[in-house]
């Protein structure tokens, strides 16, 4: 009976991809290799299976080649590492090709990574997804060896939400009707973010409450046995309010103590890791910082521009930089390469790129004097300790080229910014 299941599921799966219409992604993958796709809830992994299945299609693969198997169908809970292979052998009494394995959400059976491997063994070509820590940790990394490719998955990029709501930039949006489509679009993804599925609703901060929950239960609490709930959402709360300031485990601990929650330093940084492994933060190192300090005391955002503002109130400085600093760590994400950091030591500069020696600062505006002046101070004064080749103060709508001795500063609109192949 189990396997007339499996059999449906696989040919409801090829009929699934031959139906489906989709809006391609930026991101590139190696023609033979093997992935797991991670990233956070919502962030379009299983978007990439369909795509990755559609783009073999488009390149003269036939659709009863794809085994596209998920595994949140309620048919297969109680699945278990054992009954793997019978999802193969389902396949093989329907078909006479070798099956390209689509395995969404895998994680929900125990021990599916040494079946992971085994193809990897057999050289099946295999395409997986999950979405929390599960898939990001030591063990499977071990299990899986270099056997397959990890690809870091996140919400759409600005130039992906505009082609995603049928907007098309090109060299000349900035003078084109275009131009007033990107702005009303980038008020949007500002305060909301890019999660792929969110664009249909209309109650976005009801939607993105309930994927935070969803991600608090289900990816970080229930999955790894948290038993201080409280302390672990007061963390997260005063990480979100506290989003443009270094913060070390220590004061962490002793904020949340302070409202008279019970908790340790140990547990915290217990906590934020969850969070990264959740794919719910990611860090800043600071470029000044010792070893030690590098580890224990970071800058700390949220992966996704909306999650964030459903804890803030004062929003626009923090979403600024929150939305800056996603997409340099984006960019460093894709190239690989190039690592972001914040400065603070002599003067506080935002975001420091060594590499390019540039140096950016982020602020919702600059119209006020003395915030221009602060912004300009921490750019020449970091100049003047360590020579910056660019500087550029990324505001939300103002733009203009400020000459100071020896450095030029550019001040960039944000949408110009984000939609720049300079980032």
């Amino acid at each position: 009976m189990f396997t007339e299941v499996l059999k449906s599921i696989i040919v409801q799966g090829q009929e699934l991809l031959r139906e489906l219409t989709l809006q391609p992604r930026r991101y590139t993958l190696e023609e033979h290799a093997r992935y797991v796709f991670v990233g956070i809830r919502q962030a379009g992994k299983s978007y990439m299976l369909y795509l990755q299945a559609q783009q073999l299609m488009a390149q003269g693969h036939d659709v009863r080649e794809m085994l596209f198997v998920n595994f949140d169908d309620e048919r297969l809970i109680g699945m278990t590492a054992a009954d793997l292979d019978k999802i193969l052998q389902a396949y093989a009494s329907l078909f006479d090709f070798r099956p390209i394995l689509f395995l969404d959400e895998i994680q929900n059976v125990e021990g599916w990574e040494h079946f992971a491997r085994r193809l990897a063994n057999q050289k099946y070509m295999v395409y997986i997804t999950g979405s929390n820590a599960k898939m990001l940790s030591r063990d499977i990394a071990t299990t899986l060896g270099a056997r397959y490719v990890e690809q870091y998955v996140m919400p759409y990029s600005f130039c992906e939400y505009l082609e995603a709501n049928g907007v098309t930039v090109d060299k000349t949006w900035i003078y084109s009707e275009t131009k007033g489509a990107v702005d009303r679009l980038l008020s949007s993804y500002f305060q909301w973010g890019g999660f792929p599925e969110l664009i249909l609703f209309k109650n976005k901060r009801q939607w993105l409450n309930e994927l935070y929950e969803k991600i608090i239960l289900g990816d970080i609490i229930s999955r790894n046995g948290i038993r201080n709930e409280l302390a672990l959402r007061l963390a997260i709360r005063r990480l979100a309010e506290n989003i443009k300031t270094p913060t070390s485990y220590n004061r962490l601990a002793n904020i949340v103590k302070a409202t008279g929650v019970a908790t340790n330093v140990a547990s915290i940084q217990d906590y934020v890791k969850l969070c990264i492994d959740a794919c719910l933060l990611f860090t800043l190192e600071n470029y000044a910082s010792k070893f030690v300090e590098k580890a224990s005391t970071k800058k700390h955002y949220f992966v996704d521009n909306g999650l964030l503002n459903i804890f803030l109130t004062d929003s626009d400085t923090s979403l600024m930089e929150n939305l800056c600093a996603l997409t340099l760590y984006r960019k460093s994400r894709e190239s690989d390469s190039e690592k972001v950091y914040y400065y603070n030591k002599e003067v506080e500069l935002d975001f420091y790129l060594p590499e390019r020696r540039k140096g950016i600062q982020a602020c919702f505006s600059v119209n006020d004097s003395a915030t221009l002046e602060r912004e300009v101070k921490a750019l020449t004064t970091f100049h003047q300790l360590y020579g910056l080749a660019e500087a550029e103060i990324i505001t939300y709508s103002e733009q203009r080229t400020i000459e100071t001795p020896g450095l030029t500063i550019k001040v960039i609109p944000l949408a110009q910014w984000l939609l720049s192949e300079t980032v």
